[in-house]
């Protein structure tokens, strides 16, 4: 058997390596690939690897898969109550299904002004049904949640998955803003007198609930002070009805000292009374006899 001349085993060679060559390639992680053949889209390839095709006759095209920003100018809406608002928005999108999205869009500038009338249409539907006051205040993140369910919804048929939607802003244009937030201040002021009218017919009832119980317990100690008086004033009786019964000149003579010192009082008291008088009979006598 003879062997090939060196020139055309070269050749044999050059052209094995250009076949390779064209048949083998390598999907980048961050990457899908496109297998067109003649122009016409045949395969797709999501994972990273060494792939093969046909030499000369398909063709390789790759697309990003990882996420990427989509960009639109501020969009005005109208809220529920007819207050115009600006909303400054963007989302964070990726390609899961590059077929698809070729098939729709062709190219990725394509696709972005699909997506992008789509955002505005999302943002228009969820604020639109809302108030001015509900999309400043802390419900936005829930917003922005609906947002991107309505987004992620009509951005599927491109092969397109929405992993974001955020709100930069929401501000007022600036023609109405000074109307809108002295409405929002005289609301709040409205409020804020409602609560005071509240709170001060609460504290009215909690002070009357309290005189009447305070009334209440006086009354009760009262009462309970009279009788514990009475049955000391009984018990002083009782005593002073003893002592009289067995020595009533002794009980004269007590009851004759009580009386000099409740009238002999320390001060300018001045008593003029005649030297017999009954009141200072003990002071002449201690017998207490004329």
């Amino acid at each position: 058997m003879s062997k090939l001349p060196l020139p055309l085993l070269g050749i044999a060679f050059f052209a094995v390596f250009i076949v390779i060559i064209n048949s083998a390639f390598i999907v980048p992680e961050t990457h899908s690939a496109l297998v067109f053949r003649f122009g016409e889209p045949k395969n797709q390839y999501t994972e990273a690897g060494l792939k093969f095709k046909m030499p000369f006759a398909e063709s390789v095209d790759f697309i990003d898969k990882r996420n990427r920003n989509l960009e639109r100018p501020p969009t005005e809406i109208i809220a529920r109550n007819q207050e115009r608002l600006i909303v400054d928005a963007f989302a964070r999108y990726r390609i899961v299904d590059p077929l698809l999205f070729y098939q729709s869009a062709r190219t990725e500038e394509v696709g972005e002004s699909r997506l992008g009338p789509q955002l505005e249409d999302s943002i228009r539907a969820v604020l639109g049904a809302v108030t001015v006051d509900e999309i400043i205040s802390e419900r936005r993140s829930e917003l922005m949640l609906r947002i991107l369910s309505l987004l992620s919804e009509s951005a599927r048929p491109l092969g397109v998955e929405i992993v974001d939607v955020k709100i930069r802003r929401a501000d007022l244009p600036q023609t109405n803003s000074e109307a809108v937030f002295q409405r929002m201040i005289a609301e709040r002021r409205q409020l804020a007198q409602q609560y005071r009218s509240e709170g001060n017919e609460q504290a009215n009832q909690i002070r009357a609930q309290a005189d009447r119980q305070v009334i209440e317990l006086k009354a009760e100690a009262e009462e309970e002070a009279q009788k514990i008086r009475g049955a000391a004033d009984g018990e002083r009786n009782a005593v002073f009805a003893a002592a009289y019964g067995k020595d009533p000149e002794f009980f004269a003579f007590y009851r004759s000292l009580l009386a000099y010192e409740e009238a002999l009082q320390k001060g300018d008291t001045q008593i003029l009374l005649s030297p017999n008088s009954e009141f200072f009979r003990y002071f002449n006598n201690l017998e207490g006899s004329r």
